[in-house]
């Protein structure tokens, strides 16, 4: 069976949600401007590969390979990242629209998440080692035995982290964030 391959290539405006994406391998492509949202691109490979202002909202990664990957300006509404191919899974998102989407269980070491919106992002059992959480906002983002060792949170806000369900060794925060560490043992931080 051919395998499809694509590289060096760049896609414009195109819309995936009526015509799939061809299954295949593509690297070092850049999908700019393109409509994602509600398709499904289960066991595609992504190497290297650049999303600008892309909406990829309630897209079907099923061992979908997300390897290299830079998601920029884009909106990935209710996306279960955990469902992607573990392996190699190395992606960066700035600017982008991340709401209601899940990285339950996955490795995250050392990526970056910058300017984006993580309302009621899923990171249970994730592990965010070294992370930079930068200008980001963490509303009701779930944190549950999470690995956030190292991981820099001093300029991300509303995070509710619970120090004893989560491993937070050497992670940094700001002191306007330390309500969002002790807030559930009620006390008044001035």
């Amino acid at each position: 069976m051919d395998i499809n391959y694509f590289e060096n290539t760049s896609f414009l405006k195109e819309e995936y949600t009526d015509k799939p994406l061809i299954t295949g391998d593509y690297e070092n492509c850049t999908f700019t401007n393109c409509n994602f949202s509600n398709s499904d691109i289960s066991s595609i490979h992504f190497f290297k590969c650049t999303f600008l202002s892309c909406n990829l909202s309630n897209t079907i990664m099923k061992n979908t390979s997300l390897s290299n990957s830079i998601f920029k300006d884009c909106k990935l509404l209710g996306v279960h990242f955990e469902n992607c191919n573990k392996f190699l899974f190395i992606v960066d998102f700035e600017n982008c629209n991340l709401q209601f989407s899940s990285f339950f269980q996955l490795n995250l070491k050392k990526r970056l998440f910058k300017n984006c919106n993580l309302q009621d992002v899923d990171f249970t059992e994730a592990d965010l080692s070294g992370v930079l959480f930068n200008n980001c906002n963490l509303t009701n983002a779930n944190f549950d035995n999470t690995i956030l060792e190292k991981a820099n949170l001093t300029s991300a806000i509303n995070y509710t982290i619970d120090p004893e369900k989560n491993r937070i060794k050497k992670a940094k925060f700001s002191q306007a964030g330390l309500i969002g560490l002790l807030g559930k043992y009620d006390i008044v931080i001035e």
